[in-house]
C-alpha cells in the first residue's frame, strides 16, 4: 500500500512556485510523522505541526543535529551513509540515504539542468581530501558522472597534477568538452604548479581549503584560478553532506538552484523560521530530494539574494539554537 503523499519523482517536474510550495508542505507533514528526530525538535521548539499550512511557516532543522543524531524517516536504518569532511578527531556529519536512486536522479537531473547532457562531457575529478577520508557524497556524485560520461579520458586525480594537465591538454587539442570538478585547495595547488590555458574547459570549484592553505574569499580564489587557467569565469558548486541536491554558479559567484531546491534567509532573532522579507541573512535550504531524511535545513552559512540566485558570504558564528543539545532520541 502506497504511503507516500505523492510520487517522489514528481519533484523533478516542478515548474512553478505554487507547485514547489504544495510539494514542500506535503513533504513537511510526511517528515513530521516519519522522521523522529525532526518531530522531536519541533516539539522542543513548541511547533504545532497541524498549523503549518504554507511553506513560510515551516521550521528548519539545525544542520548541526546531523552530527549528533541519525536523521532519516522510518524505522529501518539506511545502509548508505555519507560523512562530511573534517580533521582528525572532529565529529563528522552523517547523512543516512535510504534511496541511492533518488540521490542519483537528483544530481544527474541537476547537472543536466545547468550544463546539458553528461554524455557530451569529459568529467575530471580533483577531490583528493574527500577521497582520502571516504564516505563522501561529492566523490559518489562525481564518480557516477565520470561513469555516465562514457569518455575514456574521464576519471579522478589525486596529486598527479602533471597527468591531469596532460589529460586536459589532450581534451583541448581534440575539441572535447570538458568539466574539471575540484576542491578549492587542490585547484589552487594545480594552478600554482601547472598554470595552463584551459580556455575550453569548465572549471567547477566545490569550496573548501580543508586547513591546507590560508582561507581566501571566493573572489580571490576565482581571480587566481582565472589568471592561471586563462579563463573568464570559474564555476562553483554549492551543496553539503546533508543535502542531496546542488546549486551551481556559472559566473560571479551567484548560485542558482534546480527547481526542487530553494534558498531563503533567517535572522539571529528567529533561528527556526525563514523571513520572507529578508534579502540577506543566515541561509535556510529546502531540498525536496531529502524526502527520506529532512528537507528543511538551517545551515550555518551567511548569504544574500542576488537576482534570481544567491551569494554565499561566509560562515555564521552563532551558537546552536537553545534546546538543540537537549534533543533525545
Amino acid at each position: 500500500m502506497k504511503t507516500d503523499p505523492f510520487h517522489i519523482n514528481d519533484i523533478f517536474t516542478i515548474s512553478s512556485d505554487q507547485e514547489f510550495n504544495d510539494k514542500a508542505i506535503q513533504i513537511f507533514h510526511h517528515q513530521t510523522k516519519h522522521c523522529k528526530p525532526y518531530k522531536t525538535f519541533l516539539d522542543l521548539v513548541n511547533i504545532d505541526t497541524k498549523k503549518v499550512k504554507k511553506v513560510e511557516d515551516v521550521p528548519f532543522l539545525p544542520i548541526e543535529l546531523f552530527k549528533q543524531h541519525e536523521i532519516y524517516t522510518g524505522t529501518e536504518r539506511p545502509s548508505l551513509i555519507f560523512e562530511s569532511s573534517g580533521t582528525t578527531g572532529t565529529n563528522r556529519s552523517k547523512h543516512y540515504v535510504k534511496s541511492p536512486d533518488l540521490y542519483h536522479r537528483s544530481f544527474v537531473t541537476g547537472f543536466e539542468h545547468f550544463y546539458g547532457d553528461i554524455e557530451d562531457y569529459v568529467i575530471l575529478g580533483l577531490l583528493p581530501s574527500y577521497i582520502e577520508q571516504g564516505n563522501s557524497s561529492l566523490v559518489y556524485m562525481v564518480d557516477k558522472l565520470v561513469k555516465l560520461s562514457g569518455k575514456p579520458e574521464s576519471g579522478f586525480y589525486l596529486n598527479n597534477y602533471k597527468d591531469l594537465r596532460d589529460t586536459l591538454q589532450h581534451c583541448i587539442q581534440h575539441n572535447k568538452s570538458t568539466v574539471l570538478i575540484g576542491v578549492t585547495y587542490a585547484l589552487l595547488e594545480f594552478a600554482s604548479e601547472y598554470p595552463t590555458d584551459l580556455h575550453n574547459v569548465i572549471v567547477i570549484e566545490t569550496g573548501g581549503m580543508k586547513g591546507r592553505k590560508k582561507e581566501l574569499i571566493r573572489q580571490e580564489v576565482h581571480d587566481q584560478l582565472k589568471s592561471a587557467f586563462s579563463l573568464n569565469q570559474i564555476h562553483s558548486e554549492y551543496s553539503m553532506t546533508e543535502l542531496l541536491s546542488q546549486a551551481y554558479s556559472k559566473s560571479s559567484g551567484t548560485f542558482l538552484c534546480p527547481p526542487w531546491m530553494k534558498v531563503s534567509f533567517r535572522s539571529s532573532a528567529d533561528p527556526v523560521h525563514s523571513n520572507a522579507g529578508l534579502e540577506a541573512g543566515i541561509i535556510n535550504i529546502i531540498d525536496l530530494a531529502n524526502f527520506n531524511s529532512c528537507s528543511f535545513i538551517a545551515t550555518q552559512d551567511v548569504g544574500k539574494k542576488d537576482g534570481d540566485g544567491f551569494k554565499v558570504l561566509g560562515r555564521s558564528d552563532l551558537s546552536e539554537i537553545r534546546g538543540c543539545s537537549q534533543l533525545v532520541i
